[in-house]
Order: C-alpha cells, then sequence, then structure tokens
C-alpha cells in the first residue's frame, strides 16, 4: 500500500517532499505549488482537486511552470501515511500551516520563500493560473 501511495502520487504529477521539490524547481526555474489537503474527510478539498488540479488548464499550466507537492492528512485509518511521509507533512504544516487550515495552497519559490497563498477552495482555476503568472 505505501508504495502503491507514492506511485499514485507522482503518476498525478504531485510529489510529496519539499526538498525534492525544491531542487526540481531550481534545476528547471519552476515555482512550487504546495497544497495541504484532508483527501478522505474535507469536502472543500476533494472538490478543489477535482475542479481544480484536475482540470486540463491546471494540468498544462503546471507541467510547465511548477512543481507540485501535496501535504495530505488523511483521517481514516485505511488512508494512513507510512510514519516517515505524517512527519514530512507534519513538519511542512508546521512551517506553512501553523493555523490548521484546509485547504490552504501554498506558492513558494524554489528557496521556500511563501509568494501567495490561497485560503480554502479556489473555485476559478483560470484566475488562480492568472495569480501564479503574476510571480513567473
Amino acid at each position: 500500500m505505501k508504495i502503491a501511495f507514492v506511485l499514485l502520487m507522482m503518476w498525478l504529477g504531485w510529489g510529496n517532499d519539499l526538498s525534492v521539490a525544491q531542487q526540481e524547481a531550481r534545476g528547471q526555474h519552476k515555482l512550487i505549488l504546495l497544497n495541504f489537503s484532508g483527501s478522505d474527510w474535507c469536502g472543500p478539498c476533494i472538490k478543489l482537486k477535482k475542479d481544480v488540479f484536475e482540470s486540463a488548464d491546471f494540468q498544462s499550466f503546471a507541467e510547465s511552470n511548477l512543481v507540485l507537492v501535496r501535504a495530505d492528512f488523511p483521517r481514516l485509518k485505511k488512508n494512513q501515511l507510512p510514519k516517515d511521509q505524517q512527519a514530512k507533512n507534519d513538519a511542512l504544516a508546521e512551517r506553512y500551516n501553523h493555523d490548521g487550515k484546509f485547504p490552504l495552497t501554498v506558492l513558494l519559490n524554489e528557496q521556500g520563500k511563501v509568494l501567495k497563498e490561497w485560503d480554502g477552495y479556489q473555485p476559478s482555476t483560470s484566475k488562480m493560473l492568472s495569480e501564479i503568472q503574476h510571480f513567473r
């Protein structure tokens, strides 16, 4: 199951390690989009993933401009993350989501500096992409 989780995240274009994302962002001159999600309990998180992050427009833009990182915090026992991944996500939350907001999406530069935050569900893919483009 742990291997399946990692493969699924990679297949969807989302990584789960900020340090790896920073290396990729530096090498490819991209920004990092960090998304805090409760994949099995947070309705707005699920809707954001489906409506925005899985849209063709977002995926096309992200492929050329972003390195994607998801910090997931599932609650159901069957969806629990490996302990090392949970520790990484907890550390990301301590650094970037100390108020525990879900969903929270954070745009970072390759050094990890916060450029912009989106708190909650963002219904407009085009608006979000336009705001990200401002930092390119």
